[in-house]
C-alpha cells in the first residue's frame, strides 16, 4: 500500500496562463508533503507542453492528442494515481499555502468524509456559491431555472440549490461538491467507479458527489482555507449556448438518478429553461442594440419639438397660427431616421 497522501490532477485545455499561475501556486503548498502533480491536456494549441516541460518538470503530464473532455481526461490520471486522496482541480484556481495541509488533516481526521470541497472565490474576492449546492431535485431545479433561488438565496426552500441559508464561514455537510476543487478519498472511489464520461462538461461532478452519498459517505463544505476561482468569474454563464449544454448534463444526471416519472419532469423542466433562458437572452441582446439609437431618437425628437415650439410661437406666428401637422408627424421623425442612419 502506497504511503503517498496527495494525488493532484489538473485538466488543461488552452489556458497557458493560468494554468502556469495555479502550478505555482500548488508548488508551494506540496512543500514537505507526498504528493504527486498530474497534468492532463487535451490537445491545447497556446504552449501549455512546452512550458510544462520548460517550468515545472516535478509534474507528470499526460498529452492527449484530441480533447476527450473533462470527464475522461480526469479519469486518465486517476488511474495513475497513488496517493490516498485524489484532488480533481481546475487550471483558472489559486491555492493558499496551507490549502493541502489543511484539508488532509480533515480527512484524516473525518473517516466518514467521501469527498470535500473548499470556499471559492472569484479574481475580485466575491464569495463563489458554487462552493457549496444541494441536490438538483426537480423542485430545486425549478426554483433555480426561474429565478427564485436568486430572489430568496436565504430561504430553505428556495435557496437550496447554492445552500445560502449555510453560513459560508462554517463546515457544514452539503450534497454537491464543485469540479474546480473536488478532495475524493481514493478507497471510496475504488468502491463507487471514476466520473461519468457520458458527461463531456458539467455535470459530472455532481453525479459523483451524489455517487458518494448514495455509497454512504459524506461531503463536506470545508471553509477553513480558500481558493481563487477565475473562471467563476469570467464564464458567460448567460449565455444560450452555456445554458443548452449545462442543462443537458442535468438531464442525463436525471435519467440516471431519479425515478422515470421525476426524470420526464426534469427534462420538461430543462426545456422550458432553455427556451425561457434564450428568449431573455434574446430580448436583452435587443434591448441592448435598440437602447443607444432610442434614447438619441428621444433626445432628438423633444430637441427639435422644443425649437419648432418657440420659432412657431416667436418668430413665425407670433398673432396666431402654427405649422402644419406634417411637420410633426412626417418631416421630424424622417430627419431623425436620416441622421440615426448617417450616424450609423
Amino acid at each position: 500500500m502506497s504511503s503517498m497522501k496527495l494525488s493532484i490532477i489538473i485538466v488543461n485545455y488552452n489556458v497557458k496562463y493560468f494554468l502556469e499561475q495555479s502550478l505555482h501556486s500548488v508548488r508551494k503548498a506540496i512543500k514537505g508533503l507526498d504528493v504527486e502533480v498530474f497534468v492532463v491536456d487535451n490537445n491545447s494549441v497556446d504552449g501549455s507542453i512546452e512550458m510544462l516541460l520548460n517550468k515545472f518538470h516535478e509534474v507528470q503530464t499526460i498529452a492527449n492528442k484530441n480533447n476527450v473532455g473533462f470527464s475522461k481526461a480526469n479519469n486518465q490520471g486517476i488511474k495513475l494515481a497513488k496517493g490516498k486522496y485524489v484532488l480533481l482541480l481546475n487550471p483558472d484556481t489559486i491555492v493558499e499555502e496551507d490549502t493541502f495541509s489543511k484539508i488532509v488533516q480533515f480527512m484524516d481526521e473525518h473517516q466518514d468524509a467521501g469527498g470535500l470541497g473548499v470556499k471559492m472565490v472569484d479574481g475580485k474576492g466575491n464569495f463563489l456559491p458554487e462552493s457549496k449546492r444541494g441536490l438538483p431535485t426537480p423542485s430545486v431545479a425549478f426554483y433555480k431555472i426561474f429565478g427564485l433561488s436568486r430572489l430568496f438565496p436565504k430561504s430553505r426552500i428556495f435557496g437550496k440549490y447554492h445552500l445560502g441559508f449555510l453560513n459560508r464561514e462554517e463546515i457544514h455537510e452539503v450534497d454537491i461538491l464543485s469540479g474546480a476543487f473536488m478532495l475524493l478519498r481514493k478507497s471510496v472511489l475504488d468502491k463507487i467507479g471514476l466520473l461519468d464520461e457520458t458527461f463531456f462538461m458539467y455535470g459530472e461532478d455532481i453525479d459523483l458527489s451524489y455517487r458518494i452519498i448514495k455509497a454512504g459517505y459524506k461531503n463536506y463544505y470545508f471553509p477553513k482555507t480558500r481558493i481563487i476561482h477565475y473562471k467563476g468569474e469570467s464564464t458567460k454563464k448567460s449565455s444560450v449556448n452555456y445554458v443548452i449544454v449545462f442543462y443537458r448534463a442535468m438531464a442525463i444526471f436525471a435519467k440516471k438518478h431519479f425515478s422515470a416519472k421525476n426524470a420526464r419532469l426534469f427534462s420538461l423542466l430543462i426545456n422550458l429553461a432553455v427556451y425561457f433562458r434564450a428568449f431573455l437572452a434574446i430580448i436583452n441582446r435587443f434591448f441592448n442594440r435598440i437602447a443607444l439609437p432610442l434614447t438619441d431618437a428621444i433626445l432628438l425628437f423633444g430637441g427639435i419639438i422644443s425649437i419648432k415650439n418657440y420659432w412657431e410661437h416667436n418668430v413665425i406666428f407670433p398673432y396666431g397660427g402654427e405649422y402644419p401637422i406634417e411637420i410633426v408627424s412626417v418631416a421630424i421623425p424622417l430627419y431623425i431616421i436620416i441622421w440615426l442612419f448617417s450616424v450609423f
